[in-house]
């Protein structure tokens, strides 16, 4: 099976990927490859047929899968997603001792400070952990997007963002987190996780959120194994014929029922509240509610799991009667809400409201009643954090409207306000 975007299309596989389906490892380079958009072909294990041919010099042992044979013949065994991504020459180094700007992540808020900055004369540097796109990247069709009445895919908008950003000299520095945000003489230096220093005179934080985790026992010994945060877009054509179930209440929850409904025998959608309309799109009801194989459950919620390494089961009960039911699960798709994420920015002391987001604006001065430390005679700037030239943009902003259209609108908002701030630094 040959995985590109979220569907198959006809492509040349470059790369061969060898496991299982409950190895969290493969499926975790399968996740990279597909919103990065790299062709691949999969080969599950446990599916092949006795007699079947490999590639010569392939033995299958548990102990080297997930196996990767790179285009150039390399064989990576076990591969990991770094090795995988270095090996595809998606690693790179940053080009040039110091940037005007480098920013923490490359979803929407991201991507659209990358575009203006480097449009507009700005050194820019992006650091994403995984693919370009965050979040909005896994969603398979957004229709209530400004100039798209026909809607168009998370993966294609971010695709589309990132070439824009690259067009106009933009780096992106893929499959590497920030870890440690440290002040330094002219700015900031950001470290990486693999020990990168990237060191610029101001800095955006555009790293959104991540799923919040479902507080389920043994749930942890089922990841990647059946059980997923997101809609696990690499997963969708080995969801065929099978039993899906996917929780949460909001668009993103909708979303991925309506795609795995494609393929899926049967969705179940749990939502906790009462209502799916209070919490989600109208025109996602309306897809939801008539699709023929989605059962949406209210009240609901999982309180347990059945399965001996790989999935074969969802425990749900009832909120207010507290009544259990048995599901039959291949796949458990969770997409209830998010935390911030704020890698790298707790040890250099940003300031945070209590659910984590960052402060920004006259927030750093007033949140709760509390005065923020501010070193400066004027005011901060509006998406400006406590410490001068620090920015946030999008999701892990307090006080954000999280929308794709909405984060947009604060990433080329903070690349106007990071001009402000290099013009300060000049005069001084």
């Amino acid at each position: 099976m040959t995985m590109f975007d979220y569907d198959a299309r006809p492509v040349t596989p470059q790369l061969l990927l060898i496991g299982t389906r409950s190895s969290a490892g493969a499926y975790d380079i399968r996740d990279f490859l597909t919103r990065n958009g790299r062709p691949y072909e999969w080969v599950d294990v446990e599916d092949l047929e006795e007699g079947t041919r490999l590639p010569q010099g392939i033995e299958i042992e548990a102990r080297l899968l997930p196996i990767c044979v790179l285009p150039d013949g390399t064989k990576l065994a076990p591969a990991t997603l770094e090795q995988v991504a270095a090996g595809l020459g998606m690693v790179s180094a940053p080009s040039q001792a110091e940037y005007d700007l480098a920013i923490v992540g490359a979803g929407p808020a991201g991507l659209a400070s990358a575009v203006y900055a480097t449009s507009e004369g700005l050194s820019t540097v992006v650091v994403e952990a995984v693919a370009p796109g965050g979040q909005a990247g896994t969603t398979s069709m957004i229709e209530n997007y400004l100039g798209f009445p026909n809607g168009i895919s998370g993966n294609e908008l971010a695709t589309r963002a990132a070439t824009q950003a690259t067009h106009f000299g933009a780096e992106i520095l893929l499959a590497r987190r920030s870890v440690r945000v440290s002040p330094d003489r002219a700015g900031y230096t950001t470290e990486l996780s693999d020990g990168t220093l990237v060191s610029s005179r101001t800095l955006i934080f555009a790293s959104g959120v991540e799923w919040r985790r479902l507080e389920v026992p043994g749930i942890e010994d089922l990841l990647g194994a059946g059980v997923y945060y997101g809609a696990g877009p690499s997963e969708a054509l080995g969801c065929r014929g099978s039993h899906v179930v996917v929780v949460g209440g909001g668009n993103s929850a909708g979303q991925a029922a309506v795609r795995f409904s494609k393929y899926a025998q049967n969705v179940t959608l749990l939502v906790r509240g009462g209502q799916l309309s209070s919490s989600m799109s109208r025109y996602l009801v309306d897809q939801i509610s008539s699709a023929s194989n989605i059962e949406v459950r209210t009240g609901s919620e999982v309180t347990g799991l059945d399965g001996d390494g790989e999935l074969c089961g969802v425990v749900v009960s009832s909120r207010e009667g507290g009544v259990k039911d048995l599901l039959p699960a291949d796949s458990l798709f969770i997409c209830i809400g998010g935390t911030p994420r704020t890698e790298g920015a707790s040890n250099a002391g940003l300031q945070t409201d209590d659910g984590g987001y960052l402060l920004t604006g006259d927030d750093v001065l007033t949140h709760a009643g509390r005065p923020g430390a501010w070193p400066l005679e004027r005011q901060p700037l509006p998406l400006e954090t406590n410490l001068p030239g620090v920015f946030a943009a999008g999701d892990v902003r307090h006080g954000s409207i999280k929308r794709c259209a909405a984060a947009i609108g604060e990433g080329a908002m903070a690349v106007a306000l990071v001009h402000h701030r290099l013009a300060e630094d000049a005069d001084d």
